[in-house]
């Protein structure tokens, strides 16, 4: 089915949620219509002022206002040590909460993604290592996140084909095959040491390594990635993938192709990582095969799992938690001792809420919130 049918199957819905609703019985209170109240809604407006009013809550102008104000009040170690930081890594998060929450496909192979992109960007691009070949970024960066891109996307047509633990065993497979690859190979990978002093440009005078102008760049890259995801799922294509994830089988009996849409899928999430994995290389400045190790291949899964699989806001709330143990666990126990930590966490997250910290945030909502009454309570009958 094409995506002009899916658009006729919303457009139909909306003409029906549009009819007059009916009068409400005595003592039961009349639903309210959220179209009713969008003055954009029978508008020439573009598409995307009408997704920001229907979807823009208050929270996310007081998120946005806070996470544009940041640099200004805090510190520049907490700037770029932490905010910076954690916008690179959930990105990287959110390419597996997206194929995870939307796709079902738990896929352990995305810091793997992110580094390709890394070590693609130090080898075209400028290092302390000979080994660079000295081009410049703008040239550089395309290549890096259309090579990722590539290599996701082959990593997805060997994995979709199988599910659950097998999905996961291959693509921890692939993961730790790269890791040996450039651990072992020097003409290209330049072995342990990797790449060194690997560093953003200067562009239009501005230094994009100093604190403040790398974290607005993070953000700027995190915010479309975010945005992106949020309108993709909502897409026919989106749409698509979720139904191929509840019920693969019955999507391919109405006609939709499941492997081309999962392949996609990891294509889609490949490009998130790619540019979540430049970042990164960016941040800590070398590459090395250290930062594709089977460590931060189950520690981007622990960041998706902290902030939630469903919520494309929980890979930040999650890389955010992550960083925050990771910087200031060694002032209460030891550095070797660090993991340890990490598990405990994300154990308690498992086994309380299964949503993360998101879905616990939820619970609490639910039980200690006001309570609010949807209909009005029914009058007596007289005598």
């Amino acid at each position: 089915m094409s995506a002009a049918y899916w658009r006729r199957a919303m457009n139909t819905g909306l003409a029906a949620a549009a009819r007059p609703l009916p009068l409400p019985r005595a003592g039961v209170a009349a639903p309210v219509a959220a179209a009713a109240v969008d003055p954009y809604a029978d508008s020439d407006a573009p598409r995307w002022l009408r997704f920001l009013w229907r979807h823009l809550a208050a929270r996310h102008v007081f998120v946005l206002a806070f996470v544009l104000a940041f640099p200004f009040v805090a510190t520049s170690f907490f700037t770029f040590q932490i905010a910076a930081q954690s916008l690179a890594l959930g990105l990287i998060a959110l390419s597996l909460t997206f194929l995870g929450g939307y796709g079902g496909m738990v896929s352990l192979a995305q810091m793997t993604v992110a580094g390709i992109a890394g070590y693609v960007v130090s080898i075209l691009g400028a290092s302390a290592t000979e080994v660079s070949l000295g081009w410049p970024w703008w040239a550089a960066v395309p290549f890096a996140l259309a090579i990722a891109t590539a290599c996701a996307t082959l990593i997805g047509w060997l994995s979709v084909r199988t599910e659950g633990i097998y999905t996961i065993m291959i693509t921890l497979a692939i993961g730790v095959a790269f890791y040996y690859l450039a651990l072992q190979n020097y003409s290209l990978f330049n072995g342990f040491q990797g790449f060194q002093k690997v560093y953003p440009p200067t562009l239009l005078g501005v230094d994009w390594r100093s604190p403040m102008p790398f974290y607005f760049l993070c953000l700027a890259l995190s915010l479309a990635g975010y945005l992106w995801v949020k309108w993709l799922v909502r897409s026919p294509f989106g749409i698509a993938l979720q139904g191929v994830r509840d019920n693969p089988r019955r999507m391919a009996a109405l006609g939709f192709h499941v492997t081309a849409h999962r392949v996609a899928a990891y294509a889609v999430a490949g490009l998130i990582a790619a540019v979540g994995g430049v970042l990164f290389t960016w941040y800590n400045g070398l590459i090395s095969p250290n930062s594709v190790g089977t460590g931060w291949l189950i520690n981007v899964l622990v960041i998706a799992v902290l902030g939630g699989m469903r919520h494309p806001i929980g890979a930040f709330l999650g890389a955010v938690v992550f960083v925050l143990l990771q910087t200031f666990a060694i002032d209460i126990i030891d550095r070797e001792r660090f993991n340890l930590v990490i598990g405990v966490v994300f154990l308690a997250i498992v086994l309380f809420s299964p949503d993360g910290l998101l879905g616990l945030w939820a619970k609490l909502r639910s039980r200690f919130g006001p309570q609010q009454a949807l209909t009005s309570p029914t009058p007596r009958r007289q005598a």
